[in-house]
């Protein structure tokens, strides 16, 4: 791993963009397993894919995370926004869609 400034090309430099790719695509498989996971216990307590609370929480701390990393926490959260309805999506893939089951709590 090398730092930004360590690197003193752009073979270099796309080396450690396609390193941090890799590692980006493993950490969002392994949060889909927490997905899954997610789906499992909510379908063993009848609750839905999306509970909006919960994903406003989410929006919050992933802002507050941006900011702390001096991203833009506009774009952090259109990104994030994303993310989330696809989790949702996957969720409801084993729930079946939200329309069908009761109220979000």
């Amino acid at each position: 791993m090398k730092l930004p400034a360590d690197c003193r090309d752009m073979t270099e430099l796309r080396a450690e963009i396609d390193r941090l790719d890799a590692e980006l695509v493993r950490l969002l498989a392994e949060r889909a397993a927490y997905i899954d996971r997610a789906a499992q216990i909510k379908a063993g307590v009848d609750l839905p894919a999306r509970i909006t609370p919960r994903v406003e929480e989410v929006v919050t701390n992933v802002r507050r995370h941006a900011m702390t990393h001096g991203l833009p926490p506009d774009l952090v959260e259109k990104l994030w926004r994303r993310l989330i309805d696809w989790s949702i999506a996957r969720e409801e893939s084993h729930l079946g869609p939200d329309s069908l089951r009761k109220d979000t709590p």
